[in-house]
């Protein structure tokens, strides 16, 4: 049997951020730097390795802080990791950020253009793909008006449609299926669903337990940076649902 093929390789990755210490008496930054500091600063990842192979669809879980949204910065190259090697095998599709890169004096249409070529597709393909992004977004009636008389809805809905058309290899998603009404949120899962069908890779931050059993096989649980447990997602999940209910009752 062929093993399927590596499209995300994390090892012993690292990430850390300094601590905003905000405003302080001048006498305090004194004592500081007389002090000895242990370490100034936080450590959102600590030693991570994490294999994705084609056909495979992750979910990352973890609380909030956990260093779930870092990882998947760093997998889709909005972030240096201190330390530690990351390599991607494929095209990305990030739901990380939308509307990232938008500009509001532009139109609906200049701004599939501007964000379709800063993910990656051809010119050709932005022409051919248009009108299925601006139908999927919804927002036909008002595609060639400034963006800044769009609502902050259909500009999510706009900017989610042009990376759902990107054809990826690799789908990066941070809960962004919060966008749009119900029937959209609809339309996105069962995209989400073909890209799978389709062999795409899913990785997938979400608080939702129903949608991380829907979407995906597999789970890496984070807990302060760590990696706590990889598994079957059932079996993850269920150890993370556990490890909360066990610290509520104590």
């Amino acid at each position: 049997m062929t093993t399927p093929i590596t499209r995300i390789s994390v090892e012993g990755v690292s990430k850390s951020f300094p601590r905003h210490r905000g405003h302080r008496l001048l006498r305090d930054h004194f004592k500081e730097i007389f002090r000895r500091r242990v370490d100034g600063r936080f450590h959102a990842l600590r030693n991570v390795s994490l294999t994705v192979r084609a056909g495979d669809s992750v979910a990352l879980v973890g609380a909030n802080g956990a260093g779930k949204s870092t990882l998947l910065g760093i997998i889709a190259g909005l972030a240096e990791p201190d330390s530690g090697a990351v390599a991607v095998n494929g095209r990305i599709a990030a739901l990380l950020e939308l509307g990232l890169g938008f500009q509001p004096d532009l139109t609906g249409r200049e701004n599939i253009r501007l964000n379709a070529s800063l993910l990656g597709m051809s010119r050709r393909e932005t022409l051919e793909r248009s009108d299925s992004i601006i139908a999927f977004a919804g927002v036909d009636d008002f595609i060639d008006e400034p963006l800044r008389t769009y609502s902050s809805g259909m500009t999510m809905r706009l900017a989610f449609a042009v990376a759902m058309n990107v054809q990826p290899d690799i789908v990066l998603i941070d809960e962004v299926m919060v966008v749009g009404d119900a029937a959209f949120q609809a339309k996105c899962l069962e995209r989400i669903r073909e890209f799978r069908k389709a062999g795409a890779v899913v990785v997938l931050v979400s608080h939702s337990a129903a949608a991380v059993r829907e979407l995906c096989d597999k789970a890496v649980w984070l807990d302060h940076g760590e990696v706590m447990m990889t598994g079957a997602v059932g079996k993850v999940l269920d150890a993370y649902a556990g490890r909360y209910m066990t610290a509520s009752t104590t």
